[in-house]
């Protein structure tokens, strides 16, 4: 069964930074598509970034690239997601997401297969 746990949301002032963590079990990450998404109360989910782990070819949405990296550690089976330079409107729900099938990073959720629970980041102005 492949199940994704996310991990380092918190509260954090404008302009600071946050490190999210997606540890996933029940599958190798080592060819597949991760992706990070959020969704804030009374939108939907959009795509931040996403990667190709048999390349580490990566994408992201226009409203955090330059501030946001996204990587991976086969090894620990984990996918990164490091924000700098926060905003009040980076705050959402993040949810990492796995398409074991996949091979080119996408942003659409409906490419992904399976989905963590959730980290909540609250950015304060």
């Amino acid at each position: 069964q492949v199940q994704l746990v996310e991990s380092g949301g918190g509260s954090v002032q404008a302009g600071g930074s946050l490190r999210l963590s997606c540890i996933v079990s029940g599958t190798t990450i080592s060819w597949t598509c991760m992706g990070w998404f959020r969704q804030a109360p009374g939108k939907e989910r959009e795509g931040v970034a996403a990667i190709a782990t048999g390349n580490g070819a990566t994408i992201y949405a226009d409203s955090v690239r330059g501030r946001a990296t996204i990587s991976q550690d086969n090894a620990k089976k984990t996918v990164f997601l490091e924000t700098n330079s926060l905003k009040p409107e980076d705050t959402a729900m993040y949810y990492c997401a796995i398409n074991p099938y996949c091979r080119v990073a996408r942003l659409d959720r409906d490419a992904y297969y399976y989905w963590g629970q959730g980290t909540q980041v609250t950015v304060s102005s």
